[in-house]
């Protein structure tokens, strides 16, 4: 299996995907931090936490490169193999909850939006956000079992999380059978429910602006996309491997699609969020402005923070 991977392709991925998503979120990340300093809105925590999650990705992934570049063999320490490989799959899975989340969210907002301005607290999004972590975290959780059970021992050293034996098998592809359904065929179904329902919606008021049935659908697509390109691929290596008994050599390049997963995501923030448009320009400018100004910090950041507000308010 390790011979017939192409290191060189697998490499590149990633390191293409480190290069432009990892500034691509770090912006992401300071507009939405701006944003949610402004006003905090459950979208911008749900994106927030989200942009948190492909930032963890994205800081393990010079590890993977390591492993890659060393032809598939892991010249590290066993606990990073285990830390690195968790971080790896349980972001996946997380920003795969978050965005059906969102999803739901962005439905309520649309079809209810006197239940949406009472339900409008970030406790709300904070307990939904922790659900996320915690829920594909007790999934992936099986890696630390997998690594670590003194039994289940793949007798294979010198390699992190690939060539299982029969026994890891028996455990991991039930596992793998669940996550299928439960962190990828569900929050698809429900983001497909949800964003085909507030397309319908907006195009059924003729007092929506046309701008603001771009935007819907704009992130529908966009959001539907990151599923069936990115996750759908990976996942369904899960759903034959617990049929074959096996786990499909291509599920790695699958994975590899995975990863872009990263890049794509702040896409859909810039292209489908005029506010998350604001914040992050607003932010380049500032810094920009404070670089050559002897302005106070906290009066820019009272000002910024004005501004959003008002931004927020005609939203609305």
């Amino acid at each position: 299996m390790v011979a017939s991977l192409q290191s060189e392709v697998i490499l590149s991925v990633y390191i293409i995907t480190f290069l432009i998503g990892l500034p691509a979120n770090l912006l992401a990340l300071c507009a939405f931090s701006l944003k949610i300093h402004a006003k905090p809105l459950p979208t911008d925590i749900l994106l927030l936490n989200l942009t948190i999650s492909d930032l963890m990705f994205l800081l393990i992934l010079p590890l993977k490169m390591c492993e890659v570049a060393a032809d598939m063999k892991w010249n590290l320490p066993d606990v990073l193999c285990s830390i690195s490989s968790f971080i790896f799959f349980s972001t996946i899975y997380t920003s795969a909850l978050l965005l059906m989340a969102v999803s739901v969210v962005r439905y309520v907002a649309v079809a209810f939006p006197v239940a949406y301005v009472r339900l409008q607290k970030p406790v709300i999004a904070i307990v939904v956000s922790a659900a996320a972590w915690l829920f594909s975290g007790a999934h992936c959780s099986v890696i630390f079992i997998m690594e670590h059970h003194p039994s289940l021992s793949s007798g294979n050293p010198g390699v992190c999380y690939k060539n299982f034996s029969q026994e890891q098998l028996e455990i991991l592809l039930p596992v793998r059978f669940e996550i299928f359904f439960m962190l990828c065929l569900a929050p698809l179904l429900v983001c497909t429910f949800c964003y085909s329902s507030c397309i319908w919606i907006l195009y059924s008021r003729p007092s929506i602006s046309r701008m603001r049935r771009q935007r819907a659908i704009g992130m529908a697509a966009g959001t539907l996309a990151v599923f069936l390109v990115c996750v759908m691929p990976y996942n369904s290596s899960h759903l034959l491997g617990y049929f074959q008994g096996e786990s499909p050599e291509w599920r790695y390049y699958a994975l590899l699609l995975s990863a872009f997963n990263t890049i794509l995501d702040p896409v859909i923030f810039y292209f489908s969020s005029s506010a998350f448009r604001y914040s992050s320009d607003k932010f380049i400018f500032r810094r920009r402005q404070d670089s050559g100004s002897q302005r106070p910090a906290a009066t820019s950041c009272r000002e910024s923070s004005t501004r959003l507000g008002q931004l927020e308010h005609t939203q609305r």
